[in-house]
């Protein structure tokens, strides 16, 4: 005869210790692979420039004032309008500009955003051992948009 009461198994509590510890490995081995990934690298600056691109339009429509975004090709840095904080990019990466002839001065371009919601337009292409990412930005409606070359 079986006794009542000797089934075992595991404790809930055990569980979520085995279930906690899973995802905590995981978790580290997934940004370890997305850091070191020369594609994860390139998309991320491309998002977080187009992010500040598209808060210079939204910056511009909200003052009433025009709002740029400066892209400095011999530092590989861009900062939005009069603030100091610039936003580095990594030295490895290659960032090729095609903005209106009077926005590029010095290594130096700029894209506008107006109050109307239009801007300077023009298009900014990153590079990096053979990834590429395109940022174009609308001159009509001020859009931002990426997309992988």
């Amino acid at each position: 005869m079986k006794a009542v009461g000797s089934i075992k198994g595991f404790t809930l509590l055990e569980l979520m210790i085995v279930l906690f510890i899973l995802v905590l490995a995981v978790g580290a081995i997934s940004i370890n692979i997305a850091n070191g990934n020369p594609a994860s690298q390139i998309k991320a600056a491309a998002r977080d420039m187009a992010s500040a691109l598209r808060y210079a339009r939204g910056q511009a429509l909200i003052s009433r004032k025009p709002v740029w975004v400066s892209i400095n090709l011999a530092e590989n840095s861009y900062r939005i309008s009069d603030r100091e904080k610039k936003f580095k990019l990594p030295e490895s990466m290659h960032l090729t500009l095609t903005l209106a002839e009077n926005t590029v001065q010095n290594e130096e371009g700029r894209v506008v955003f107006y109050p109307d919601s239009s801007s300077s337009g023009g298009r900014i292409e990153l590079e990096q051992d053979g990834f590429h990412q395109r940022i174009d930005i609308n001159w009509l409606n001020g859009n931002v948009s990426i997309a992988d070359e």
